[in-house]
């Protein structure tokens, strides 16, 4: 009865859900979404300069996460760099010399509290010409208008950023009565108009009162209240920026640090001065404040207006357009044949091809366009999620609960969506895509959670990497094993669908190749494989059949590509120099320099060729009959199945220990490449040598796997924010159902750009060879042109810095 029940369970929810409507669901979603987040924010107080200032909460002890956008964590040479050759004064009482102090420490980290009291305290770092004052001025009094008219009488000792508040000693020294309230807002009134001339050149904020602990005041303290601090807020909320008529002198006020302070306040030592964390957030707000729209952090959207798109976003765009244009004139001249079924993608990443069962109709000619204009609009929603002021951006953190829970639901789905498997041989194709599924759903959880900063995790997930490189290894070196397909045609479609998705990213989101540093790391890999099988002599399975001499042949050529490896690998001079040449290096720099490329390349060098290895004993072994590849039958005999297992289970929980000891990612990560294959070879025998584990498979997972790759590359966008730094906010203020939703979208996305690149490929990489040689032509005359505007322009750059 159970079975049945869960068998009816599986149909009904298939019957009913179907991709098809789960894409027009999410179509109606990004709608109704981008419609709400664009009226809100330009409708109802969008400025992220007021989120960061203004709101927040806690992620953890220390992390604050500002409403709606991302703060940079300043380190002392950013904090140098923005304020170089700035003055900056701090005005007020003690918690201002407080915020001081956590200020001057992000600039020089170690400053500390010297013990100076009701005076002024300079500080100044000479190395970049930076100043920051604070000034002893306990009270909104005359002396303190004086000053401030002092600065806008000479610009010459006039601060670039003021940051000022004071209110604990006019309520301490008058008791916290009603006339000192009222004198308050009268001298409020009188420094507001030198305040507004300062924020005319510059940027002035005015600290609002943090709350106490009542319980811990000391006795000449007890009349500062909650209460009445409260009241002077509103006193300072009231009066400064009464001049609504000049927006651009205005006066910004800093409460997020007091509603950082009301959860924390707790823990201060005498209930008046906040503890050190709280303090710490102050100040890099602040910081975030001033110098976010100067030096523009990537994972610090809070203050910063974004770029205005650049001539290749825009040539882009009216490709997009263009597109869709001929589409619509097409529909209307009739042309309204569909293609009606649209074949499987193959598995490029790892080389596996299944031929449909039968021959794919030809495309009409309005299909490309159609294409085009689907692809359009996909990444107009990507630029709107990460490219735009209209969606929310926040921070990631990392709690074991976020990474695990997801993962146990995850797996509990899967096995839900077990499934008989049409064949039951070793690492079949439903089982790969069940292995790629389940591999990227985990690295999927792993960034959005943060788990990077957990190393046991982040161990764990490097060797699932690997194991992306290992199918790689193995499904094409299957693949010309078996097949002997060299043809230009095979190739062009394997990178065409490889790189398609990446190109246009790098063409609309403004990013380099290597940014996407998984499709560049598969199609060398690929390269070198294919150069690897190709080259004099081709050694396949026909010819190796005849003599055994020709896997002699092989293994030396494999051998070969290991010692190729390792020379580059002890050589990154020579790596550096030669991935340095232009136009190479326009594939393979990020940010200037080669390093990414070289550790991304040397943390998996041996994963392809244990793949290769692999396929190549595999094969041997099935053709010489060894495998009993049988349903419900174990690889091996029982005895040598039982050892094997018990063998790869140890290594499991070895290289687990061994994982959780990792001091530090860089000592681990020197000894990834020697132990992760035994990961993978250790999973596949657990996952192949019982017959009953061969026969099933995932289907949740496996439909998941044909679309990994599109996952993997969607995800820096549409699903996580600001380049992989935050995560996209769709529904604030929920963030279990923005979770949700966000997903859905973005499953359904990945989807739908891997049956695009499926259509577009057909068109773009014809069989004909004098076709295709005109249209490889075609595009790297192209892709020249590309490169040389994307030189001049970063000449350009460097002439105007």
């Amino acid at each position: 009865m159970a079975v049945l029940a869960y068998s009816l369970g599986k149909r009904e929810i298939n019957q009913y859900f179907c991709i098809k409507n789960a894409k027009l669901l999410s179509l109606a979603a990004v709608i109704l979404l981008t419609v709400f987040h664009t009226v809100s924010r330009y409708y109802g107080g969008g400025d992220t300069c007021e989120w960061l200032l203004s709101s927040g909460r806690f992620l953890g002890e220390n992390v604050w996460q500002p409403y709606g956008c991302m703060m940079h964590k300043y380190k002392s040479i950013e904090a140098k760099t923005c304020l170089a050759e700035k003055r900056v004064a701090f005005i007020g009482d003690s918690r201002i010399r407080q915020l001081f102090y956590s200020y001057i420490q992000i600039i020089d980290p170690t400053q500390r509290e010297n013990g100076r009291k009701h005076e002024n305290i300079p500080f100044e770092d000479r190395s970049s010409s930076v100043n920051v004052d604070f000034l002893w001025y306990p009270e909104v009094n005359n002396s303190l208008k004086e000053r401030l008219m002092s600065w806008t009488e000479d610009p010459s000792v006039k601060p670039d950023v003021v940051i000022i508040g004071a209110a604990t000693w006019s309520i301490k020294l008058r008791s916290g009565s009603s006339e000192a309230l009222q004198q308050y807002r009268a001298n409020l009134t009188a420094i507001s108009l030198p305040l507004e001339q300062l924020a005319e050149d510059g940027e002035v904020y005015w600290v609002l009162q943090d709350p106490v602990h009542e319980e811990v005041l000391s006795d000449n303290r007890k009349m500062i209240t909650n209460e009445q601090l409260e009241l002077y807020n509103e006193a300072a909320l009231d009066t400064l920026n009464s001049n609504k008529k000049n927006a651009k002198a205005r006066v910004r006020f800093l409460g997020a640090s007091r509603q950082a302070a009301m959860e924390t306040i707790a823990q201060s030592a005498d209930g008046l001065h906040l503890p050190e964390n709280t303090r710490s957030v102050g100040a890099m707000i602040l910081m975030n404040a001033v110098c976010n729209k100067v030096l523009r952090p990537i994972d610090g959207s809070c203050c910063q207006s974004l770029p205005a798109p650049n001539l290749l976003q825009k040539l882009t765009g009216c490709v997009f357009l263009g597109s869709a244009l001929v589409f619509l004139v097409l529909h209307a001249l009739g042309h309204n044949r569909h293609w009606k079924s649209r074949p499987t993608p193959p598995d490029v990443e790892s080389g596996e091809e299944k031929k449909p069962a039968t021959a794919a109709p030809p495309l009409s000619h309005k299909a490309p366009f159609q294409a085009m204009c689907k692809m359009g609009l996909i990444m107009a929603y990507f630029y709107l999620c990460d490219r735009a002021d209209i969606f929310m951006k926040e921070q990631k953190f990392y709690t074991h609960t976020t990474f695990f829970i997801p993962l146990i639901y995850m797996f509990v789905l899967g096995i839900f969506y077990s499934e008989n498997s049409k064949e039951t041989k070793l690492l079949n194709r439903e089982q790969t895509d069940e292995w790629k599924g389940w591999m990227q759903l985990v690295i999927l959880i792993y960034h959005i959670s943060g788990a990077s900063a957990f190393i046991p995790v982040y161990m764990h997930v490097r060797v699932l990497v690997a194991a992306y490189l290992f199918q790689t290894g193995y499904g094409h070196f299957s693949f010309f094993w078996l097949k002997g397909d060299f043809g230009l045609y095979r190739v062009c479609q394997v990178l065409f669908r490889l790189n398609f998705l990446v190109i246009v990213l790098c063409l609309v989101m403004d990013r380099p190749y290597q940014f996407y540093y998984f499709v560049p790391l598969v199609t060398f890999w690929f390269v070198i494989i294919y150069a690897t099988m190709a080259m004099w002599p081709q050694i396949l399975q026909k010819k190796a059949n005849g003599s055994g001499m020709w896997h002699i042949g092989i293994l030396v050529k494999l051998l070969g590509l290991l010692l190729f490896i390792c020379f580059f690998a002890y050589s990154q001079g020579l790596f550096e120099n030669i991935f340095s040449v232009w136009p190479v290096s326009k594939l393979f720099e990020l940010n200037g320099s080669i390093h990414e490329w070289w550790f991304r390349w040397k943390l998996d060098r041996f994963a392809i060729i244990h793949g290769m290895l692999f396929a190549c004993v595999y094969l041997v072994l099935q053709k010489c009959q060894v495998l009993s590849e049988g349903k419900g039958e174990p690889l091996f005999s029982i005895r040598i199945s039982n050892i094997l297992l018990l063998i790869s289970v140890v290594s499991f929980m070895t290289y687990s220990i061994w994982a959780s000891s990792c001091k530090n990612k860089t000592e681990c990560n020197e000894m990834h490449p020697y132990i992760s294959g035994l990961q993978i070879l250790a999973f596949i025998l657990i996952r192949n040598i019982p017959g009953y584990a061969r026969s099933l498979y995932s289907s949740f997972f496996a439909w998941f796997g044909k679309i990994s790759l599109e996952l993997f590359i969607c995800q820096y966008h549409i699903w996580l924010a600001a380049d992989t730094k935050g995560i996209l906010v769709l529904i604030p203020g929920n963030p279990s159902l923005n979770i949700i939703l966000s997903t859905f979208i973005f499953v359904c996305v990945a989807h739908e750009i891997s049956l695009i690149t499926n259509d577009l490929a057909q068109v773009a990489i014809p069989k004909d060879g004098g076709a295709l040689l005109k249209r490889l032509l075609v595009a790297g005359v192209f892709t020249l042109g590309l490169l040389l505007m994307s030189k001049s322009a970063e000449g350009n750059q460097g002439e105007g810095h």
